[in-house]
């Protein structure tokens, strides 16, 4: 196979990836016509028809399909060969971008970087605090921060932290005039803090769990917040009931600050986990964040 034969197969598999000959011709710096060319006289070359066009996408074959699933892993061994190769002589450096929810970067991610990264000054992390379901090879991250019960198949995920759970709270002020709940659904008799998903665009049904038996709960009050830390000083001041993670009031509880209540409808769950694409394990300066959030 000479030079010309590469690069055919190259192009073919970028723009199987793209679907779209406008960005695949601009992400190789090359002329849209010559890509329509190129992906022409290899489907002549090799007798089979490879793409199905419209005016508005651009779809595989199934001869097209199987091109793909063979030369991408292929790429990708001669990808992580290169890097592990460059990796040899450069030393950690470079921006990390990782998105994360406010939970994960107070409880683990910061207290765990902040005294590493001044050991490696030619890191620069950049933490997104979002507390939506971030498409991190869409929106440019290196990495995310998500609870093991929701990592992406495709995604290589590595555990920072412990198990967890969400506890349900309010301050004993709250209860002087209230029954306390014995069962989720009494909940819709109360005021509670509701937390917004920003990726979904509404709030967050209570999610619980006891014998086996899942309930989800629709919860109604006065205060809406989109993150979990300001969630417990509004529960402290007597706005209502709270759902949030456990580590964020348990002193509040052993203190009696707080009392928790459907305790036993909130088992804990898989903890925080990094995940990222297998193509950012080579870097170093990656390794060293990797190696840093690491649960040990």
């Amino acid at each position: 196979m000479d030079r010309k034969d590469l690069n055919d197969l190259l192009w073919f598999l970028s723009l199987a990836e793209e679907r779209s000959f406008t960005r695949t011709a601009a992400k190789i710096g090359i002329a849209q016509s010559t890509l329509s060319h190129t992906i022409k006289r290899l489907e002549s070359r090799l007798g089979l028809r490879l793409l199905t066009r419209t005016t508005r996408s651009v779809g595989l074959t199934e001869a097209g399909e199987r091109l793909r699933q063979s030369l991408a892993p292929r790429m990708m061994e001669i990808e992580t060969d290169l890097a592990a190769l460059m990796a040899l002589r450069d030393t950690p450096s470079g921006t990390i971008r990782i998105t994360l929810s406010d939970h994960a970067y107070e409880s683990l991610v910061w207290p765990k970087l902040r005294p590493v990264l001044l050991e490696y000054p030619d890191i620069k992390v950049e933490l997104d605090r979002d507390n939506g379901f971030r498409n991190i090879v869409e929106d440019g991250y290196d990495a995310g921060v998500r609870l093991g019960e929701s990592l992406e198949k495709d995604m290589i995920g590595v555990r920072i932290g412990p198990d967890w759970r969400l506890l349900a709270v309010a301050s004993p002020s709250y209860f002087k005039a209230r029954p306390k709940p014995l069962h989720p659904q009494e909940l819709i008799q109360h005021r509670c803090i509701r937390i917004r998903q920003a990726s979904a665009g509404g709030t967050y049904a209570w999610e619980f769990e006891k014998d086996g038996q899942e309930l989800r709960v629709r919860v109604d009050g006065q205060l809406t917040i989109n993150s979990s830390i300001p969630m417990v000083d509004a529960a402290l001041a007597g706005y209502g009931i709270a759902y949030v993670p456990d580590d964020l009031v348990n002193d509040h509880v052993a203190a009696g600050r707080l009392v928790a209540v459907l305790e036993d409808w909130s088992p804990p769950f898989p903890g925080y986990y990094l995940y990222y694409p297998s193509r950012h394990q080579n870097s170093p300066a990656f390794k060293v964040i990797v190696d840093t959030l690491r649960q040990r």
